[in-house]
């Protein structure tokens, strides 16, 4: 594949199936329903896994503009391709989040929770709180940009180390993730909830755009950390 078209069908499976691992335990009538944190957590990781082994070859699976950022940053990948990236990534999750809602529409109409109906597109806060929700943000991003410095090589992660990045996405799930849903991609925010927005959702709420440039900017100044720490210790 191309290596734009390598980031958006990598970053479509990783909504399709991180999406739809949050659609499956939040949903009602769902088989899965309620089956909790650690089952999130373990799809998410594995959805990464998948994508990575689809997009390694192709574009070095960064399906996360932090990491195209982090890799820019540390000089590791070129400035001029980080936009188109950046656009395929959003793109990619856009996509990924519709053919969630397709998957578990019957769903979305028995359940009435407006926020439950959010949440698996987006994340949101449990605690309320911009300065520590921003923090939280950081954080977890710049631990996942840290890591992958060193699981990638050259431009990018490679399919051989999907499997690392899966795992260490799971561990930042059950140990970082309680506090805003850890985004720690602003494409993978970004593009559900525009689908949000925009989609015939029955019974939906708002998309919480007050709340949406946190999983945007914490995962940037994440990643601008990340590659500053990473090249002062080379």
């Amino acid at each position: 594949m191309h290596p734009i078209i390598g980031e958006f069908v990598g970053t479509f499976i990783l909504l399709l199936l991180g999406n739809g691992v949050n659609a499956n335990v939040s949903l009602n009538k769902t088989y899965g329903n309620s089956s909790g944190w650690i089952v999130i957590s373990m799809g998410w990781g594995l959805a990464v896994f998948v994508a990575v082994f689809i997009a390694g070859s192709s574009s070095g699976a960064h399906i996360n503009p932090a990491v195209t950022l982090g890799l820019a940053l540390a000089g590791r990948f070129s400035w001029s391709a980080v936009p188109a990236y950046i656009l395929a990534q959003t793109l990619g999750a856009f996509a990924g989040a519709w053919v969630t809602y397709l998957q578990y529409r019957p769903h979305f109409s028995a359940t009435e929770d407006q926020d439950v109906k959010l949440g698996l597109f987006c994340t949101g806060p449990a605690i309320k709180s911009t300065f520590n929700n921003f923090i939280s943000e950081v954080i977890g991003t710049f631990t996942l940009i840290f890591a992958v410095f060193y699981l990638s090589s050259g431009e990018g992660l490679g399919s051989l180390n999907a499997l690392p990045v899966g795992l260490l996405v799971v561990g930042i799930g059950l140990s970082l993730g309680g506090t805003t849903g850890y985004a720690i991609n602003p494409a993978r925010d970004l593009g559900p909830r525009i689908f949000h927005a925009l989609a015939p959702i029955k019974g939906k709420r708002d998309s919480n755009w007050g709340y949406a440039w946190v999983p945007i900017a914490g995962p940037i100044v994440g990643a601008a950390l990340a590659a500053g720490l990473y090249l002062a210790l080379m």
